[in-house]
């Protein structure tokens, strides 16, 4: 009897095909000649090309990373799986992005060639990121509630405290301190009741996504910083969103101006500032499975976010500038979650991504 293990099957074998086909993970089959024989349907999509346009093609043209070669040249001699994390490579023209992979070495009639299971590091950071930006908006809200009454209990009695001071002053000239502290504790009053809430319950309805982001694109252009351009890349064939069009101008806006923002204090010149719209496929928020959504990317040249805020970027009161109130990502945050979406971001200088996941009006039961 001969036992002798038996050759993994092949990629043009049918049964594993329809198997691989159903996978969320993206697999790439790498023959010998170091070419793509076959890619399965996640790979198509995360690589933003069809199996079509390559299969055939040689690695280095479908991934780009200086480290992969030798990667895939160590895990054929040795015939051993490698698993490496954090590689950054994109299609020909798309900017890069990073991935971790998996690389298995074939055997039998195959030998030499291998398979690589790659998942973009930031589609998993994204949806632990979400779930621990769900339960910390709960705790935020919860906190913040009671940090509200906490304050504007005392801060009602101060400004009525002022008002009654203002009233026995003989000397008008006095007054002017009497309303810095009104108007402060108005200012405070305001800060606490926009962190608390957003706004009223979205109005939804359908929407383009496009009309909304020249809207936010004209009221941005009118305080643009010299040397700093917007720039759009839209996909025509996006379908409207469903959503309430004030808010999502109001989420959009946070996010452009906060990029706006980072390339005009990070001195960046020639500033860009990109949005960008793109259709996802076969994506989880919250729970809940969109076969379709809407992708609005806003793209920046700033330095990008500091390492240390990473985690809480989405928290409210935090911000890497001085003049910032640390509430416009917050806000925009909580208005995208209200039309059941989610934001989540990859940063490094030079290239800092917002990407904002909304359902599309077709995707509503």
């Amino acid at each position: 009897m001969n036992n002798a293990p038996k050759a993994p099957p092949g990629p043009d074998d049918f049964p594993s095909r329809a198997v691989l086909d159903t996978l969320r993970t993206a697999i790439l089959v790498i023959d010998a000649a170091r070419k793509v024989s076959y890619l399965n349907q996640a790979a198509e999509e995360l690589l933003g090309a069809s199996a079509r346009q390559l299969r055939g093609q040689p690695l280095d043209y479908v991934l780009h990373d200086a480290a992969l070669g030798a990667i895939v040249r160590e895990t054929v001699d040795r015939q051993q799986a490698v698993l490496r994390h954090d590689l950054d490579f994109g299609l020909p023209g798309s900017p890069p992005r990073r991935f971790d992979c998996w690389l298995t070495p074939l055997d039998g009639a195959q030998r030499g060639g291998l398979i690589i299971e790659i998942a973009a590091t930031g589609s998993v950071g994204d949806a632990q990121r979400e779930g621990h930006l769900l339960a910390q908006q709960e705790a935020n809200r919860l906190m913040l509630r009671g940090l509200a009454h906490e304050i504007k209990n005392p801060l009602g009695g101060l400004r009525g405290a002022a008002q009654l001071l203002e009233r026995e002053l003989a000397d008008p000239d006095l007054t002017e301190y009497t309303q810095i502290i009104i108007g402060e504790a108005d200012r405070l009053k305001n800060l606490i009741d926009r962190m608390l809430s957003p706004g009223p319950a979205p109005e939804m309805a359908r929407v383009s996504v496009h009309e909304v982001l020249e809207r936010v694109r004209a009221l941005v252009a009118t305080d643009l910083p010299p040397g700093l351009d917007i720039e759009c890349d839209y996909d025509p064939s996006l379908p409207d969103l469903w959503g309430d069009r004030e808010q999502l101008i109001q989420a959009l806006l946070n996010l452009v101006r906060n990029a706006v923002q980072a390339v005009d204090e990070g001195n960046v010149r020639p500033g860009q500032v990109l949005l960008r719209t793109r259709v996802r496929r076969r994506v989880t928020i919250a729970g809940r499975h969109h076969r379709l959504l809407a992708q609005v990317d806003v793209v920046d040249n700033g330095p990008g976010v500091p390492e240390n805020l990473r985690e809480q970027i989405f928290h409210p009161l935090v911000t890497g500038r001085t003049t910032g109130t640390g509430l416009g990502l917050s806000i925009a945050q909580s208005l995208v979650s209200r039309h059941e979406g989610c934001i989540n971001f990859h940063s490094m200088p030079g290239n800092t991504v917002f990407s904002v996941l909304l359902p599309l009006a077709g995707e509503r039961r």
